[in-house]
């Protein structure tokens, strides 16, 4: 018996698994390429745009960063939380998670501050503090006191999760873009 033909069934799978790479490969380069011309080209598509990067599983840097400049040109808070989010899970996204959270923080609804609060790690929550509270809405308030007394550091859902209290991802309604551009 040669060795042969099991050298050559070897190599069959990996040519085939390279194959499926470089079909993976182009299809997130042409679903990338989409995606960019949807936030160059459409004012406040940031939301269509993460979604679709999420259906495709994946996307190049260059993705990335137009959606971040789409959700800076368009002031949209809501595209903002989201991507902060993802970036938080993906530390080497070539975007200012930081700037994000400050738009939402700064620009932001009372419920997106909140949802800051709870779900990045690390929140700035001073900052999500002071412009709640000059909010003046008792609701919100109250909510962010609850939150911050069961959490005073202000660690995000992780921490809650792993002492064992069940929390998840606080998902914004639709239509919560701010759109001015103060």
């Amino acid at each position: 018996m040669s060795n042969q033909p099991i050298e050559q069934q070897t190599a069959e799978p990996v040519s085939a698994e390279q194959a499926a790479i470089e079909k993976r490969r182009e299809h997130l380069k042409n679903e990338s390429t989409r995606i960019i011309e949807i936030a160059n080209s459409e004012s406040n598509s940031a939301l269509k745009c993460i979604h679709q990067l999420s259906v495709a599983g994946g996307a190049t840097e260059a993705t990335y960063i137009a959606i971040e400049q789409r959700i800076v040109a368009d002031q949209d808070t809501a595209g903002a939380y989201h991507l902060a989010l993802l970036a938080q899970n993906t530390p080497d996204l070539p975007i200012d998670a930081r700037q994000l959270i400050e738009l939402v923080a700064n620009k932001g609804d009372n419920q997106q501050r909140l949802a800051l609060l709870k779900n990045l790690l690390l929140p700035p929550v001073e900052l999500i503090k002071a412009q709640i509270l000059a909010s003046d809405d008792g609701d919100a308030i109250g909510q962010m006191n609850a939150y911050l007394q069961i959490n005073p550091e202000g660690y995000g859902s992780h921490h809650m999760l792993s002492s064992g209290q069940f929390d998840q991802i606080v998902p914004l309604s639709p239509g919560n873009n701010n759109t001015d551009n103060d």
